[in-house]
């Protein structure tokens, strides 16, 4: 008894499941496009970008004015480690030698 009632919890599944991709194949060839919108765009990396080796700021000041998180930028400049690196902070250019 059962293992009728699995098969038949089994063949309900694969009906949702079927309507659920066809009902979204619909809508995406109505051009309808599903999930939360983003919120980066060119501008706000290319600031990014700019304000990035100022060490006056950092990542989480530099988000905080993009009105994004810092793990955005993260996620969005896959070279911002380098990019951070690269500079010498305030502290070291007349100091240490």
């Amino acid at each position: 008894m059962f293992h009728v009632f699995a098969a038949l919890a089994e063949f309900i599944r694969e009906l949702i499941v079927s309507g659920t991709r066809e009902g979204l194949a619909a809508t995406r060839a109505r051009g309808k496009v599903g999930g939360r919108p983003g919120v980066v765009n060119a501008d706000i990396i290319r600031a990014a970008r700019d304000m990035l080796p100022d060490p006056e700021h950092s990542i989480t000041s530099i988000a905080r004015l993009l009105g994004v998180s810092p793990g955005t930028l993260y996620n969005h400049i896959p070279d911002l480690q380098e990019l951070r690196a690269d500079r010498v902070p305030a502290q070291l250019e007349g100091g240490i030698r």
